[in-house]
């Protein structure tokens, strides 16, 4: 890691959604995710959740009374990988990736399952042009089953599955097309 700025991992990460309620209930009670911290907003603005999600890492959400509703694929995908378009609007969230141990993804797809979620998955990420394989190989780096919260927001179940080295990193970045005229 760079020197300049020595980052532990992540504090949290703050989203937005439509009923902190149904939050609680899919984060804490589905998920299995402590409520750790609990906020009122001055003036009625709002409330701030906060649950553990491990490694002293937080995921958060903020309600407000009147934010606008979600636009799939703008504000996140609008269909889970395999089953439609992923591509969602830049400075949005595309997905947030839970990691998990490799053992534990059979288990958890079967338990999204029984608890009435759908998911996309497992699915074994490599580097073939599709960028995936049907089953497990030695280029496999990552298996995930992916789901949307109550709110449409992405989420992932993802174990790495080998260690990444300098040759994962390849490809020359892109820059931004030039604006239609």
């Amino acid at each position: 890691m760079g020197s300049e700025f020595r980052l532990r991992g992540v504090n949290h990460l703050a989203l937005v959604c439509s009923d902190m309620a149904a939050t609680v209930e899919f984060y804490r009670d589905v998920l299995g995710l402590p409520l750790t911290k609990t906020l009122e907003l001055p003036n009625g603005m709002g409330q701030h959740f906060f649950f553990d999600i491990g490694n002293g890492d937080s995921l958060a959400f903020f309600w407000f009374p009147d934010a606008p509703a979600r636009v799939p694929g703008v504000t996140a995908p609008a269909a889970l990988p395999g089953r439609g378009d992923i591509t969602s609007a830049v400075g949005s969230m595309n997905h947030i990736a839970f990691d998990v141990a490799p053992e534990d993804i059979e288990g958890y797809a079967k338990r999204l399952r029984e608890k009435g979620i759908k998911i996309s998955g497992p699915i074994y990420h490599d580097d073939s042009p599709q960028g995936w394989s049907p089953e497990l190989h030695d280029g496999v780096f990552v298996r995930s089953v992916y789901f949307f919260d109550p709110d449409g927001l992405q989420l992932e179940f993802a174990a790495w599955m080998r260690p990444l080295t300098p040759d994962d990193v390849r490809h020359t970045p892109a820059r931004r097309l030039p604006a239609s005229v």
